[in-house]
């Protein structure tokens, strides 16, 4: 349905270096960097977006307000873990411990962080266990 979305981040490194630590368990590098800003994708071929550049773009630029909400597929539970831990150790701050949020369905498995500017980054995994 996307194509890709961009963030503006008020600290460019910061912020890069956060979403390299927070996204690698889900399969995302970086794949495009120009000045400051960079494309985050999994390996061409394997993602949501047939552009190579990645779908997930953050910038250097005025943090948007409100702060959005953005939320990263991943193929197990266990990847949620990863992610929230790998999230919390580069920076990130705990917005919701991974587990299942039955409100929104009942294999609804998700962790939440808030970034570096405050943007609530999500993953979350609609499997059974």
């Amino acid at each position: 349905m996307l194509d890709h979305i961009m963030l503006n981040v008020s600290d460019f490194e910061r912020s890069k270096a956060f979403y390299q630590a927070a996204l690698a368990p889900l399969g995302y590098e970086v794949r495009k960097q120009i000045e400051r800003a960079a494309g985050f994708g999994v390996p061409h071929g394997h993602g949501t977006s047939p552009d190579p550049a990645g779908e997930f773009w953050i910038t250097q630029g005025q943090p948007q307000e409100p702060r959005v909400h953005v939320a990263f597929n991943a193929a197990s539970r266990a990847l949620v873990d990863a992610f929230h831990a790998r999230a919390l150790a580069a920076g990130g701050r705990d917005n919701g411990a991974p587990g299942v949020r039955t409100r929104y369905h009942a294999n609804y498995y998700g962790a939440f962080v808030l970034d570096p500017d405050g943007y609530n980054v999500e993953a979350v995994c609609h499997r059974a266990p």
